[in-house]
């Protein structure tokens, strides 16, 4: 009966610890960005770009400590899946801006 969370996928799951410590950094993550444009501490490009790389922590705190992705040899596969979706969504998106500030630009000239 002890053994029924075992995964069968041979993942490890986190310790309640672990979840905590993630938990709390992400509380911690998303306070910070809610501070910084509440206070108005930074303004323009400077918050856009400290709320960016709060996120960017926080999405590397959600991929350790929530999806248990690290650089061991039995998540390889996983890194490799995620890295992929990443290249897909940066090409996807970028692509879309790309095209649409080309039509833009055209649309104007008229």
């Amino acid at each position: 009966m002890a053994d029924a969370h075992h995964s069968h996928a041979g993942g490890s799951h986190g310790s309640v610890s672990s979840y905590m410590v993630g938990f709390v950094l992400s509380v911690i993550l998303t306070a910070a960005a809610f501070g910084v444009v509440l206070t108005n501490a930074l303004s323009g490009f400077n918050a856009v770009l400290a709320i960016s790389g709060l996120a960017l922590v926080q999405i590397v705190v959600h991929l350790m400590y929530f999806l248990h992705m690290n650089t061991s040899s039995a998540q390889r596969w996983n890194v490799m899946a995620f890295g992929f979706t990443v290249l897909t969504a940066l090409i996807l998106i970028g692509g879309s801006l790309w095209v649409m500030h080309n039509v833009g630009a055209h649309m104007m000239s008229r």
